[in-house]
């Protein structure tokens, strides 16, 4: 089958923090105008630590000003200057409670003007649930079932208003609440209570906040009746981090929406990665991840905004291939993540077998899609996405079996990799999402076999994004992951390099192979053309793109995972055996 290669958008696409590589966006354009690197890229998706952020590494977005510790303009005007295009990310389903959109309800309670930017979860579910005994409601069974949870409970979190009532808000993903020591000057309000008194409570208080006691146990003595002034001032004082679910009906949502996209425009960048958007529809009775028609209808009205800034959108969907959502936002014109890629390479390569993957490279082709492929990213390997999907009572096939995807699972398991699940409203874990490794060690550190991942992703039809990591071989970081807190299992892959790393990892045979391949794919026009797949083959992997009498023609034995790649320009042929 064949399929053409979009000519507004080729090359290839690097993936990394601003501080991926040394400390600093600017560490990060030295090592591409090394000569190690001339010609390598032609994108960089740079993560959203780009911008003022607090939580998530940069998915807890406070505003989109440019983080002047990790960025400057310099870098941009550099970036340009090296004819790459800008990748960024809007994540269009929350903001930090750190946000001034939400710090000024936390300020000003019901008088906030931003009272409607986000959602009140009590006034969302008014008439549709009970009262549990925190004081939350607790939706109707049948809407309940519905929900999508990225984690265990109701996804919410409760903030404390100036009246002194605790408000709970929608909120998807990660949050902590941090209670703050307080001070003599704390209780000076307080009266008829003397020094002494005020020493006594402040070292009782503090005492269990550090020991995290119960604070209801706390034995205020001869204080204890201040107890109750003091446990509101205790709970006044409490801080949060969370990633706030935002009001996509309130008008001044949009308006956000308006000013964001403009920014991003103006430092530069081309493509705007739209994080968490399925989940940014919400409506009572119906599911909080992708509802239809709402989910279109946000999806048209951000793209009309993008078009207005010159901006190319690119939906962020994690689903199962059975549920084709993924059909359905590339039939509507967008760019999609092949997020089957990554955990169909390690099938591949683990059971020499391309069948599954070549299934998929020729439904790309057939169907036109255009897509943004991986290997490794900041998140994880995706193994959910794989799976079939019933959907109105037939069931869809995945792109793998159950099992085959427990193997692949099971496998990075067993090369150290951290999993990620999915849960129901009372903490029950319903699925598996994603296995966190680098894609090194999830191949089990074997050089032949990264090279082989390597030159698979660049010959899939689509725009290969390359995580700065899988570059330099980079392995598994459990103090990291050990380390990170609720989300330590991503820190497994996000290792930062020294540029002295940089310069030593330079010297690897398996560093410069990789880096070989993708100057080719990014410079070659064959990539241009259109692509035939040979299937005879269940353990030869036999792809060709061709383009005018350009031609670069994989072929990869999946038994000893060698490959050939005959290059052919100007009429002259190249042969590189890898």
């Amino acid at each position: 089958m064949q399929n053409k290669n979009s000519k507004n958008m080729n090359g290839v696409m690097l993936n990394a923090y601003p501080d991926s590589i040394g400390t600093k966006l600017s560490d990060t354009v030295f090592m591409l105008k090394m000569p190690e690197f001339k010609d390598v890229f032609s994108l960089f998706y740079v993560l959203p630590t780009f911008f003022n952020s607090d939580l998530d590494r940069g998915f807890s977005i406070i505003d989109y000003n440019i983080n002047t510790n990790l960025v400057a303009l310099k870098d941009l005007n550099d970036i340009n200057e090296l004819n790459i295009k800008l990748k960024f990310d809007i994540v269009l389903n929350h903001l930090s409670v750190a946000s001034p959109q939400f710090k000024d309800i936390l300020v000003n309670g019901k008088k906030s003007k931003f009272k409607e930017f986000f959602i009140n979860w009590n006034e969302f579910w008014k008439d549709n649930g009970t009262i549990n005994e925190n004081e939350i409601i607790v939706p109707k069974k049948e809407f309940l079932d519905k929900l999508f949870m990225r984690k265990s409970g109701l996804p919410v979190l409760k903030v404390r208003f100036p009246d002194g009532t605790d408000q709970p808000y929608w909120n998807t993903f990660y949050q902590q609440i941090t209670y703050n020591k307080i001070s003599e000057s704390d209780l000076s309000d307080l009266k008829e209570i003397s020094e002494d008194q005020r020493i006594f409570i402040c070292n009782k208080v503090n005492f269990a906040i550090e020991n995290n006691q119960d604070f209801g146990t706390i034995d205020f003595e001869n204080c204890s009746s201040f107890k109750s002034e003091v446990l509101q001032i205790l709970e006044q004082k409490r801080s949060y981090l969370g990633q706030m679910d935002v009001n996509a009906k309130s008008q001044l949502v949009w308006e956000f929406y308006e000013e964001t996209l403009k920014k991003v425009s103006h430092y530069g960048g081309n493509i705007l990665r739209l994080d968490a958007f399925a989940y940014l529809h919400k409506q009572v009775g119906e599911t909080n991840f992708f509802n239809k028609p709402g989910t279109w209808n946000y999806l048209e009205r951000i793209n009309q905004i993008a078009q207005k800034n010159n901006l190319l959108l690119l939906p962020e969907i994690h689903a199962e291939y059975g549920l084709h959502l993924h059909d359905e936002v590339a039939q509507q014109g967008y760019y999609i993540y092949d997020f089957f890629l990554p955990g169909l390479v390690i099938h591949t390569i683990e059971n020499k077998s391309s069948k599954a993957l070549l299934t998929w490279a020729n439904e790309i082709i057939a169907k036109g899609y255009k897509t943004i492929n991986m290997l490794g990213c900041h998140d994880g390997i995706p193994v959910l996405d794989l799976k079939g999907k019933i959907v109105n009572g037939i069931y869809n096939k995945g792109l793998l079996e159950d099992e085959e995807i427990d193997a692949i699972m099971n496998k990075i398991m067993e090369r150290g990799g951290r999993i990620k699940n999915l849960y129901d409203a009372a903490g029950k874990k319903v699925s598996y999402y994603q296995v966190n490794a680098t894609f090194f060690s999830a191949l089990g550190e074997d050089d032949q076999k990264l090279l082989l991942a390597r030159a698979i992703q660049l010959f899939m039809p689509g725009i290969p994004q390359i995580w700065y990591l899988d570059i330099f071989a980079g392995k598994n970081n459990y103090e990291a992951a050990d380390t990170g807190g609720s989300a330590g299992h991503k820190e497994i892959n996000r290792t930062s390099l020294s540029l002295e790393e940089i310069q030593d990892g330079l010297k690897k045979d398996v560093v410069k192979k990789q880096l070989e391949l993708i100057r080719l794919r990014n410079t070659s026009k064959a990539f241009l053309g259109t692509v035939e797949i040979n299937t005879n083959q269940t353990d030869v992997i036999d792809i060709k793109w061709q383009n005018d009498g350009q031609i670069a023609h994989l072929i990869a034995n999946l038994n000893t995972c060698n490959f050939t790649i005959h290059h052919t320009e100007n009429a002259h042929t190249e042969i590189m055996n890898f």
